[in-house]
């Protein structure tokens, strides 16, 4: 596929109000419950770029910074910083404010690679990053050095 694409075409934001079926005894989210919103986004930032139907092939990162608590929003923000030839990595930030105190601090950083699929449902090619930033150009050069990590690892 030659066609170069944007990652500003793929970006995902989304917000949620933490709720008490969000939570746990503690007050705080499940991690479980931010890792399923963190995979969604994630989803579709991957679905927009390639235009197909896309897996989750493995969720390489995911660092929980700072807690995000009953009543916070929690805004989630997914962009497309690598592809490979079928795959693709989405980088994901969730942030948390608090709407009374108007505190607002990022909760988790984490790193996906979706996989495009055809309909044959099998992998196919995903376009390229058309890269025109810096801070684009810096992310997809940070993300090529995660995934030739994660592959030597997984060699391992």
């Amino acid at each position: 596929m030659s066609q170069k694409k944007s990652p500003k075409d793929s970006c995902v934001e989304t917000s949620y109000i933490v709720l008490p079926s969000h939570t746990n005894a503690l007050g705080g989210v499940f991690g479980g419950t931010v890792m399923s919103w963190i995979d969604m986004v994630g989803a579709i930032c991957a679905q927009r770029h390639s235009n197909r139907i896309c897996v989750t092939a493995s969720i390489d990162a995911l660092h929980f910074i700072h807690p995000l608590e009953l009543g916070d929003t929690a805004t989630l923000f997914a962009r497309i910083v690598y592809t490979g030839r079928t795959s693709m990595m989405i980088s994901v930030d969730v942030y948390a404010e608090n709407p009374i105190r108007r505190i607002k601090a990022q909760c988790v950083k984490a790193y996906l690679t979706f996989v495009a699929l055809g309909e044959d449902r099998k992998p196919t090619p995903v376009p390229e990053l058309l890269l025109t930033t810096e801070s684009e150009k810096q992310a997809y050069a940070d993300a090529k050095e995660r995934r030739k990590a994660l592959l030597a690892q997984s060699r391992s």
